[in-house]
């Protein structure tokens, strides 16, 4: 192995040192020409200018009285049924499915309460409205069956209780505003 004389080295380290130098001389000379960013304006968000909003929700444990109470009316009646409770925006709160109930009721439950809350109306309801406008049937994460009951606060829907699985809608309906009644106890 030939060995590197010592001009050489120094040559070469002195060459990795300009290198380096230049190299961090170019990010500081890029990083003061570029201008600081402007501060983001601040915006005072509280009730009094009208920048935010409340609004009302379920409790977990209000959530799961609901879907727990169309659960026992569904029972009693011998029916095998899923139940299903969404927020204001169509998120599950809480799930129930009955022993026994058919897999399709469970995403059925859960798009009769989406669909109850959006309307703020009755999936009986809202089925019949389907024949002044039968596309409203294609928009997604609804199904126009009975079985789903808007939850209110102050006239403003804030829940959907959904019911899926007995041999008719209206006995979904019927179990669903059982378990909407059961919030008012």
């Amino acid at each position: 192995m030939k060995q590197i004389s010592k001009r050489a080295r120094v040559l070469t380290g002195g060459a990795a040192l300009v290198a380096l130098g230049a190299g961090a001389f170019g990010a500081v000379s890029a990083n003061a020409a570029t201008p600081a960013a402007a501060p983001a304006a601040v915006v005072k968000a509280d009730a009094k200018n009208k920048n935010t909003t409340t609004s009302t929700h379920l409790t977990i444990d209000a959530a799961t009285k609901a879907a727990r109470a169309a659960l026992d009316a569904a029972e009693k009646e011998n029916q095998r049924v899923s139940v299903a409770v969404v927020d204001r925006n169509g998120n599950t709160i809480v799930t129930l499915r009955g022993d026994g109930a058919g897999p399709q009721s469970y995403e059925s439950a859960v798009k009769k309460a989406y669909t109850a809350v959006s309307w703020n109306a009755p999936t009986t309801e809202l089925a019949k409205r389907l024949e002044q406008a039968p596309n409203r049937k294609d928009i997604p994460g609804t199904l126009f069956l009975g079985g789903g009951a808007p939850v209110t606060a102050k006239n403003a829907p804030i829940a959907g209780v959904g019911v899926a699985g007995a041999p008719s809608g209206d006995l979904d309906q019927k179990f669903a505003q059982a378990g909407v009644d059961a919030l008012a106890k």
